[in-house]
């Protein structure tokens, strides 16, 4: 726990660490050391963490799976322009989490830190009978950095301690002040370092041999196979100049090692939101962000080839990205002129620091489909302004030009994107201005959101348009110096939204209370909830309700819902985290039944008010140090009211009220042999049952479908780019094939669409 030897005692030794939570400004609660250093390799840092080793959490885990241990971190502003940083943080065991801080938040990433970004570094950790020692090397390849002799960079420490919910920080970063690079301290000294001539080749080879349910043709389904298939492939990286760096990737592999997290997606109205996982699109995402979404990646499904440029020179910041996406060819059957087609996507983005910490930038996003004469195109500028320590403000005006006919883009959602289906010219602007406030006990959010009609985006994810939108977010937090409560206070949302005729859509009214106790615990209590929501005719028509699309139709529709309801989470137990919500109150029922016959009092083939039900639990063990098991529940359920039931009671007997009850259940099993091996193991099931069992439901044209899922991989993770990987996973539906009719839902029985067994190898040459 003391530095022995001559090149320890030539490091920088740092000391004064400061907490920013829970007490902001108070020296940090267990004495915490950290040494600094460099050759012309590496960048060293050694953190001693003085602490009682039984209260220490550290356990084997996955990489960048460090959210219940203790961990210490070092953040570099390599160009210290206070506005980006990488950050590089472990646990007392050297699991290793790395991520690029932005300091402007976004919703997409759920804060401030990106943590798509991974590179090559090195750690060590320790746990000792007085605290922990943790070593950092982090090589000059692994970061990007201006070509000067002399760097000058903005650095910040960090110790957090999981028990006492405590964050301390090195130099002090106050919760008064937005944001941290702007309180970064400066780092000189490091001369004659360079990134040198970096070129990065990531090889991999894939075999596999799989059996699956092909339903391009939805009458003549059938099954593919193969008994062993391979697949080369290759990512490169280039860097110019130290600073600019060019990706490449041909025939990538983009099928995810990473499993998805389940989201409930039935009865939803607009699209689900999925992260990215690729890696190829993952590095410097963050030069592409502005503050709507219009670069998401996911929109380019099965590309063969991509290459991208992103760096800094001086104020300026660059990236260009193109790529091919096969995915509309292979979506379409064999015998259909749009089977074999491609779509290109380009985006560029250039942006300009001004000021202390703000920006100003352009951007353009090209869609293209050559063969069905297809194309959407976006165009506009924004800007970030840090207006001074807790305010900042962003806009952004975009204007879009498109030619559709959803014949080459097969992952556009005609409900979140103009309202299309019938293939014409569209054209319309976009703007957003968002007002965003940090502070030690007063937060605030503002936002602004005007989407005309005609705006459609295929690279981003924009799920509404023709709304005019205002949002808003206060929050109030007390701070007690003393006692099991760290924070507690009020907070209120609300939201208005109009389209461009004036004619009012939606308004939620939210308040909730908020209290953070000691050992990671949240409780918020939200005791009412008002949301009126309404449905245009043309909103109706396409969700599928034909009783609308042409006169006579019954107008607009106004829903007027009530909600209530908690969710609690605890880390308290150093074996096990708890968390649990449950909400209660109204709900429309969007996958009403559009073909039965109106039925007074309540007209079943259209959207109808609801009781909605939904719950989540998750219980995470960690019963010996190597193993850690996440089971998760999910639920939903939509029931007809009392009269309606009533009604149905009279004339169909035997008929409940019951319209769905969605369930996810799901059990992730991890053994982590070493830093490097691991075992996995992820069983779900998802059972959608509709109406009452063996009966069904006049509410709704949903049928009952259930699907198990079991996903088993082995992973040999030497660091990013260099790993094997050994997998099987395996799906069961209720379905049955019939040809000449197509695929079908089955009371009774299962189906394996989908089975397959693989083996990964990469290897990251580096040079």
């Amino acid at each position: 726990m003391k530095p022995e030897g001559a090149i320890a005692q030539e490091m920088l030794k740092v000391t004064g660490f400061v907490q920013r939570t829970p007490h902001n400004g108070e020296s940090v609660s267990e004495p915490t050391e950290a040494y600094l250093g460099y050759d012309q390799k590496n960048l060293y840092a050694v953190f001693v963490c003085f602490d009682d080793p039984q209260k220490v959490r550290a356990r084997m885990s996955p990489r960048e799976d460090i959210q219940d241990d203790d961990q210490v971190e070092i953040m570099l502003d390599t160009f210290h322009d206070r506005r980006r940083a990488y950050a590089f943080q472990t646990t007392p065991l050297g699991v290793q989490w790395d991520a690029i801080w932005t300091e402007a938040a976004r919703g997409e990433i759920n804060g401030n830190f990106d943590t798509s970004f991974d590179t090559v570094w090195s750690t060590r950790g320790k746990v000792t009978s007085r605290g922990y020692v943790v070593w950092i090397a982090i090589p000059f390849k692994s970061l990007r950095f201006p070509s000067t002799e002399k760097q000058e960079w903005g650095v910040i420490l960090y110790r957090g301690i999981n028990r006492n919910n405590e964050d301390a920080f090195w130099p002090r970063i106050s919760r008064r002040v937005q944001g941290r690079l702007g309180q970064a301290a400066t780092m000189n000294g490091l001369e004659g370092i360079s990134p040198s001539r970096n070129i990065e080749l990531i090889p991999y080879g894939l075999g596999r041999s799989y059996r699956s349910l092909d339903t391009r043709d939805p009458d003549n389904p059938y099954f593919q196979h193969a008994d062993l298939q391979g697949q080369i492939g290759m990512d490169a990286k280039v860097v110019i100049h130290d600073h600019f760096v060019v990706d490449m990737t041909a025939n990538p592999d983009f099928s995810q090692i990473e499993s998805e997290e389940p989201q409930i997606t039935v009865n939803q109205r607009y699209a689900v939101y999925f992260p990215e996982m690729r890696p190829f699109f993952l590095e410097n995402e963050d030069f592409f962000r502005t503050p709507m979404d219009l670069m998401f990646s996911r929109s380019i499904a099965d590309p063969s080839a991509g290459i991208r440029l992103t760096g800094k020179d001086g104020p300026y910041s660059v990236g260009l990205m193109t790529a091919d996406d096969r995915s509309p060819g292979l979506a379409a059957p064999d015998y259909t002129q749009f089977s074999g087609i491609r779509s290109y996507f380009t985006i560029a983005r250039v942006s300009r620091d001004i000021f202390r910490q703000s920006t100003v930038g352009a951007i353009y996003t090209d869609w293209e489909c050559p063969t069905t004469g297809e194309f959407n195109r976006i165009g506009g500028v924004d800007s970030t302004l840090k207006l001074n320590s807790n305010w900042t403000l962003e806009g952004q005006a975009v204007a879009a030009s498109s030619n559709l006919n959803l014949n080459c883009e097969a992952n556009l959602d005609p409900f979140s994107s103009g309202n299309l289906g019938h293939g014409n010219y569209y054209a319309g602007p976009a703007e957003k201005l968002a007002l965003h406030r940090e502070g030690l006990h007063f937060f605030y959010d503002g936002t602004y959101n005007d989407i005309t009609p005609g705006f459609v985006t295929i690279p981003g994810f924009i799920n509404r348009v023709d709304i005019r939108e205002t949002t808003q977010e206060m929050r109030y937090r007390f701070r007690p110096k003393k006692g099991w409560i760290l924070s507690w206070g009020p907070s209120m949302n609300l939201r208005y939204d109009f389209d461009h005729t004036g004619l009012r859509l939606d308004t939620n009214y939210a308040p909730y209370f908020v209290i953070q106790g000691r050992g990671q615990t949240f409780i918020y209590v939200t005791p009412y909830q008002e949301f009126r929501e309404r449905l245009r005719p043309r909103d109706s028509c396409f969700l599928g309700f034909s009783v609308f699309c042409s006169p006579p139709n019954p107008g607009n529709q106004d829903y007027h819902q009530h909600t209530s309801g908690a969710n609690f989470r605890t880390g308290y137990f150093k074996k096990a985290t708890l968390a649990a919500a449950y909400f209660w109150g109204d709900g429309v029922n969007f996958v009403a039944s559009p073909d039965v016959p109106p039925v007074p009092p309540t007209p079943y083939n259209q959207p109808f008010l609801a009781s909605e039900d939904t719950a989540t639990a998750s219980l995470t063990l960690r019963p010996i140090m190597p193993l850690k098991i996440e089971n998760s529940y999910l639920f939903e359920r939509l029931r007809a009211t009392t009269s309606a039931y009533l009604f149905e009671q009279s004339q169909v007997p035997g008929i409940g009220r019951g319209i769905f009850n969605d369930h996810i259940i799901r059990s992730k099993w991890n053994w982590q042999f070493t830093p490097q091996l691991s075992a996995r193991v992820i069983l779900q099931y998802n059972g959608l049952l509709a109406g009452t069992p063996g009966v069904g439901s006049p509410y709704t044209y949903l049928p009952t479908q259930k699907e198990f899922n079991a996903d088993f991989l082995i992973t040999y993770l030497v660091h990013p780019g260099t790993a094997i990987y050994v997998g099987y996973n395996s799906d069961l539906q209720n379905l049955n094939v019939e040809q000449n009719v197509g695929v079908l839902q089955t009371p009774r029985g299962y189906l394996n669409d989908s089975r397959q067994f693989f083996v990964k190898v990469s290897y990251l040459y580096r040079f």
